[in-house]
């Protein structure tokens, strides 16, 4: 088996590692694993993205659901967020949401919640691997075998609870939505315009190939040149998923997630509500952010990358907001995942609380010149023992001194080593960057 958990539940190529067969067991696995012998019937929240092969993996992890007596409970397209809430509403034992997020069509995923809306535990994931290719699962028969069940509701329960997260009144703002073709296609015009704005939906027309094509959270220059275009006071863009939030200003400037987490913290730490004066984000983060929380005072703890390295640390420090530069906010008063609609309105808030622009409210943070290469055809696998790579990242370190920092790491979601510079000036970010990508090549390249 190629395909395994990684930081993001299992990714692959659909129908190439991520396999129909695959999906047929990680349903019979998850089912055996929430049953652990008992015998109440576990119901599986499933949702999915929109993309191509989204309907073929949501048959086989329901056949795999069922043929081990659980019942599938099918939401259809909705965003990750929604199947993590909807799993916690309905007191399912489990949620599961077929996605690659921001990854091109062919690509997709499967991960898994747990009855308290949360990723599963590592050791749960762990569970269901180590069944993976085992025959000797639960087998009902007749009545015991799981049902398919469908929930006409999904849609307008993640959307209410959206709207009452701040319910603020959004009349007189005109928003611009790039829905990347993906999840948020529907409920996210539904739930800005439902709170008063006016929204000019952008990329909302799915057709199952068309998902982050040149679209959405990965591509922040279409939404600031739409954004300018249709004279909106701010531009909202989505990922595949809608996990995620990069904004524009009416200027059609780009707000990251380093930004829209400065944002809202310095909201929440005014108003008296951010937890410990502390914030959770990951070593991508810009070095400019921490020295705008140093001077507010508000302390900030670091993970490696990943949503679900974030969330841990919150919950371990009972921290109730985080998030990544690529646009995963986690706010835990409202929502156990990042949720990028949800992000969304709370920053959306903050500029109709403070009558402040969103190119004024950005200005909470300087960022360093940062460049992020994917460097790809190489065997990532290497990358801990390339001896000669890390010479020239400790090389390149030194030079920068106190005016950068370097960060090399292997995707946990993608298959390229990332190569991200942060330094005085774009150009010497690139040029340090593109030395570093060159030795990656050098060394790592594939046969």
């Amino acid at each position: 088996m190629v395909a395994v958990f990684g930081t993001d539940g299992v990714r692959g190529r659909a129908n190439v590692e991520l396999t129909p067969e695959l999906a047929v067991q990680l349903g019979r696995a998850l089912v055996a694993v929430l049953a652990d012998g008992g015998e109440k019937r576990p119901s599986v929240i499933v949702g999915r993205d929109p993309r191509w092969s989204g309907e073929m993996l949501e048959a086989a992890l329901v056949a795999g659901v069922t043929s081990a007596g659980g019942d599938a409970v099918c939401v259809g397209v909705l965003p990750t967020p929604a199947v993590a809430l909807l799993t916690t509403r309905s007191s399912a034992a489990a949620g599961a949401m077929i996605s690659a997020s921001h990854n091109p069509v062919g690509d997709n995923g499967i991960k898994f919640f747990g009855p308290d809306g949360y990723k599963l535990t590592g050791d749960a994931e762990q569970q269901i691997a180590a069944l993976l290719h085992a025959n000797d699962g639960p087998r009902p028969v007749g009545t015991r075998i799981g049902r398919r069940l469908t929930d006409p509701a999904a849609v307008s329960r993640y959307i209410d609870h959206v709207v009452s997260a701040t319910n603020v009144d959004l009349d007189g703002m005109r928003l611009v939505v790039d829905g990347a073709n993906g999840a948020a296609f529907n409920v996210a015009p539904q739930v800005y315009r439902q709170l008063g704005a006016e929204v000019v939906a952008l990329h909302c027309t799915p057709d199952g190939a068309n998902i982050n094509a040149e679209c959405g959270s990965t591509y922040p220059h279409v939404i600031a040149a739409a954004t300018r275009e249709h004279a909106c006071h701010v531009g909202i863009s989505h990922d595949g998923d809608a996990d995620r939030l990069i904004a524009a200003t009416h200027t059609g400037a780009d707000v990251d997630g380093d930004v829209i987490l400065a944002i809202l913290a310095q909201h929440a730490q005014s108003r008296g509500t951010l937890k410990h004066d502390t914030v959770v984000t990951t070593v991508m983060t810009n070095l400019g952010f921490t020295k705008a929380m140093d001077r507010l005072g508000i302390h900030v703890r670091q993970t490696p990358v990943g949503d679900r390295y974030v969330l841990e640390e919150m919950r371990a420090h009972d921290i109730t907001l985080g998030g990544e530069q690529s646009g995963h906010i986690i706010d835990r008063d409202y929502a156990t995942t990042g949720d990028g609609v949800l992000s969304a309105v709370r920053l959306l808030s903050v500029m109709k609380e403070t009558g402040a622009t969103l190119d004024e409210l950005a200005t909470v943070m300087t960022r360093l010149p940062q460049t992020l290469l994917n460097v790809a055809n190489v065997d990532r696998e290497r990358l801990d023992d390339a001896t000669a790579v890390w010479d020239v990242v400790a090389a390149e370190t030194a030079r920068l001194g106190d005016t950068g920092r370097v960060l090399l790491r292997a995707s946990g979601t993608e298959r390229v080593i990332r190569v991200m510079v942060e330094a005085a000036t774009t150009d010497e970010a690139m040029s340090t960057a593109t030395r570093i990508a060159e030795s990656v090549t050098r060394e790592l390249a594939m046969p």
